[in-house]
């Protein structure tokens, strides 16, 4: 059977950097709110346990930090470890403790790392991703393309190792005119930016999501993505598989790696392969 991607983000909204361009949320959860996500992802874990007829992945993609609470790492671990699930990864700033990398099989982990160049330094950020070069564990490196930090970002580039994928999201807003000078640079480093700079015109398009790729919450409320907000149904009431099937996109436009990388006319999902929840390019 074909294997079903799940990404999964539950009412976690904290997050230990301030970027102002994050649209994730900028808050601070009581203790009782760390607990309920804490419950809301063990019960998810122990959902996917019993889920043995078909091969999964996971990408976690947090509305905020994930890798500094415990039960995240808890999480990947075991996940890491279950014979049918072929992926599991996550979405991270990379600020978090990596000690806990020789418990999980990292043949099944990997890591979706965007660099901050306001919130952190690039030395520090390398530290990171060189432990995880050391463990053996598979990560991509990626940042927003502001203006100001394209200095940042090419040094990055030069500075990784040479097999790491640096992709580059674009900063879309219409108060911004298109620098095609910052634009050529961006796609010396990144051959998909372009593909990410623009929205693309979805609806009534072809796209996997809703049949290979789902999104789930907390609550497992099952949607087909992140950008649309129909339930399909609930995976702790319903059978998953019954719901699988394609259905054309409602939305006008997708401008979001996660979402139009599904699209087949795009042609980009033979590009990843089963790296596709990591966003690492197969060649890489």
């Amino acid at each position: 059977m074909e294997r079903v991607n799940i990404l999964y983000r539950g009412p976690l909204s904290s997050c230990n950097y301030s970027c102002h361009y994050c649209p994730f949320a900028k808050r601070r959860e009581t203790a009782s709110e760390l607990v309920h996500d804490r419950d809301c992802l063990k019960r998810f874990v122990r959902w996917l346990e019993v889920r043995t007829h078909r091969q999964h992945g996971v990408l976690f993609t947090p509305w905020g930090e994930a890798l500094v609470r415990s039960w995240y790492r808890a999480a990947i671990v075991q996940l890491s470890h279950m014979e049918h699930v072929a992926r599991v990864a996550i979405q991270t700033n990379l600020s978090a403790t990596l000690n806990w990398l020789n418990e999980a099989n990292l043949e099944r982990v990997a890591f979706w790392c965007t660099f901050h160049p306001q919130e952190v330094t690039r030395a520090r950020f390398l530290r990171q991703c060189q432990r995880l070069e050391t463990a053996g564990a598979r990560y991509s490196v990626g940042c927003v393309g502001l203006p100001q930090h394209a200095d940042e970002i090419r040094s990055l580039r030069d500075e990784l190792p040479a097999h790491v994928y640096l992709w580059i999201n674009a900063y879309k807003s219409k108060d911004r005119p298109t620098d095609e000078r910052l634009s050529e640079l961006f796609t010396q480093i990144d051959a998909l930016y372009p593909v990410n700079a623009k929205y693309h015109q979805s609806r009534g398009q072809e796209c996997d999501t809703g049949r290979t790729t789902v999104s789930v919450d907390g609550q497992g409320n099952i949607r087909r993505c992140h950008f649309v907000q129909e339930i399909l149904g609930n995976m702790y009431e319903q059978e998953l598989d019954a719901l699988l099937f394609r259905r054309p996109c409602p939305n006008a436009t997708c401008g979001c790696h996660i979402g139009y990388v599904h699209m087949p006319a795009l042609k980009l999902k033979p590009l990843f392969r089963q790296n596709i929840l990591e966003r690492i390019l197969s060649s890489s």
